[in-house]
């Protein structure tokens, strides 16, 4: 976990900037020595964000699954994705 203080991030912005880009990890802000803000560069927020999305998905299958949809083998699907492909 990156921690730093809000001075930092106004006195230094380009050096925050980099250390977020590098680390791929959110950065801590504290003001007055309590949290105040997390700050993460576009790609590694967007990565989330796509996690996010596909574990919602995936949670989504799950419920689907256990409500009685039909599912199928993972031969199945590869025959499907195979098929589908060849559709094309």
């Amino acid at each position: 976990m990156i921690i730093k203080a809000s001075a930092a991030l106004r006195n230094d912005y380009t050096s925050i900037s980099s250390l977020a880009k590098e680390s791929h990890e959110p950065i801590y802000i504290t003001k007055n020595g309590e949290g105040d803000m997390v700050l993460m560069s576009i790609d590694t927020f967007e990565r989330r964000e796509q996690i996010l999305k596909l574990r919602n998905r995936i949670l989504q299958a799950e419920q689907e699954r256990i409500d009685g949809e039909k599912t199928m083998s993972i031969s199945e699907a590869k025959e499907a994705l195979k098929k589908r492909l060849e559709d094309e």
